[in-house]
């Protein structure tokens, strides 16, 4: 029977994919874990305890089928495992890279509560997706009828290239614009390689130009052509631009040269991986070799930050954090990985200042203590006086995270409500604006968020816009 492949938690202990070295690993941006060999997914999977209400979707943003597929891939049906996954899901094999699992559904995984350790739910996403890309089951959408409705989407980050995957499943006519010269938003210039190896988003946007999506690339909205512009062209327009501004410090001596903002310096080491010739790199002004970097801010874009510095050869990489490793709200998981390749963490550290002039040679760190809840509910940092010191560095990576652009100013539509923090004010459920046929995802309406978040917020939005032209009446293409 098939529940016999189920519930050996108690039997089978956890186990993840093997680790590349750290030794090894510091010297590339290649992922840094192998894959499950087909026994070992089956087996891993199999110690799913199936339960009635399962915790691990409810807590996965998607809503992801994870017990059936757990049991499908036990069973060696793989081929449905994937059907599954994928039904939910516009980019299964991305989120089983880059998902905070630990804080999802792995992290909600009931034999996880019991102490028999988590179902290692990513790493089998992960197993299924890329096994579906070998066996040549990943296809071009071909929907069963073309519409003549167009959308366009502004932004072709996970928000954008989701709602567009979804749109042509029924035969909606898309076109991404995009400010870069490649498609993919942060999962291309954000996220490192040895996170998310870049012919991985490559792939996932050649089969969207094969399923029919266009894209417009090296357009900047606003500048290159104007958002009246795009919207007199299409139906609807979606837009899915992301958080690119990113928090400054503002302290005494911040202006000094090598000190330098997380996703320029993320930027040029992702364009390094795809070949490109960058001069930012070249003349050392974003390049960590033989240098003491330190990075500030406790986030996942922080743990980028300290684990390509590695890669570069800095002489030393410290990351200050002004809470202590308990209260970061980054992965723990990266954080182990960052230890292991090399990283210092300075728990309860907060700069002050800079010193060195023109030229960044150190920054001032004032020591903290945790105090009493902020409205968040954490502890908040206070000084402890008399504690500074002076940590030195020669390259300072801000890693504070990200705000939103004023977009309304930007692309001169005063009418595109905003809340009181910059982001696009959207409906929860069908993600319209208070512009009509306008809409909105992902972090331009959440703030900085999770790559899955956007996901889910760009396959809500289209199937929203679809069911706005369904009501006004389907037009089939000729």
């Amino acid at each position: 029977m098939a529940t016999q492949k189920m519930l050996k938690f108690v039997s089978l202990g956890k186990e993840t994919p093997q680790k590349r070295e750290a030794t090894e690993r510091n010297r590339d941006f290649d992922e840094i874990y192998r894959e499950f060999a087909t026994e070992k997914a089956a087996e891993q999977a199999s110690r799913c305890s199936q339960c009635g209400v399962p915790y691990c979707q409810a807590h996965c943003p998607l809503h992801n089928n994870i017990p059936d597929w757990l049991r499908l891939t036990a069973e060696g049906r793989l081929k449905e495992a994937w059907e599954i996954s994928q039904a939910t899901n516009s980019f299964p094999e991305i989120c089983g890279r880059i998902c905070p699992q630990d804080r999802l559904c792995e992290g909600n995984c009931v034999i996880e509560q019991s102490g028999h350790g988590t179902v290692t739910i990513g790493s089998v996403e992960k197993y299924i997706t890329d096994t579906a890309w070998e066996e040549g089951w990943v296809q071009p959408v071909r929907p069963h009828a073309e519409r003549l409705e167009s959308v366009g989407i502004i932004g072709a980050g996970p928000g954008g290239l989701a709602a567009a995957e979804r749109l042509r499943r029924a035969g909606i006519q898309v076109t991404i614009y995009d400010r870069y010269d490649r498609a993919g938003g942060l999962l291309t210039y954000g996220i490192p390689g040895f996170k998310l190896e870049k012919p991985v988003v490559m792939r996932r946007v050649e089969q969207l130009e094969a399923s029919g999506v266009k894209f417009v690339l090296n357009c900047t909205v606003g500048v290159d052509q104007s958002f009246e512009e795009i919207r007199a062209r299409h139906n609807a327009v979606l837009i899915a631009t992301g958080v690119y501004k990113i928090r400054e410090i503002e302290a005494p001596g911040a202006g000094a040269t090598g000190i330098v903002r997380a996703l320029d310096y993320l930027t040029v080491s992702n364009r390094l991986s795809f070949g490109d010739t960058v001069a930012a790199y070249e003349d050392g002004s974003l390049n960590a070799k033989g240098k003491r970097v330190v990075v500030i801010g406790g986030g996942d874009t922080a743990m980028d930050c300290v684990r390509t510095a590695i890669r570069q050869g800095a002489t030393s990489v410290k990351c200050l954090y002004r809470r202590d490793r308990a209260n970061m709200p980054g992965s723990q998981r990266e954080v182990q990985n960052a230890e292991e390749e090399g990283v210092e963490f300075v728990w309860l550290a907060a700069p002050k200042g800079f010193s060195g002039g023109t030229q960044v040679e150190g920054v001032m760190v004032q020591k903290m203590r945790l105090g009493a809840p902020d409205a968040s509910g954490r502890q908040s940092p206070e000084v402890i006086e008399g504690a500074d010191y002076v940590e030195p560095a020669d390259l300072v990576v801000q890693a504070l995270g990200f705000e939103p652009e004023a977009i309304p100013t930007l692309w001169g539509v005063d009418a595109l409500a905003v809340t009181r923090w910059g982001t696009i004010k959207a409906d929860f459920r069908t993600h319209a604006t208070s512009l009509p046929g306008v809409y909105a995802v992902g972090d331009i309406v959440r703030g900085a968020s999770l790559v899955v978040w956007a996901i889910r917020d760009g396959r809500e939005a289209a199937d929203a816009i679809v069911a706005q032209f369904t009501s006004a009446g389907a037009v089939a293409a000729e």
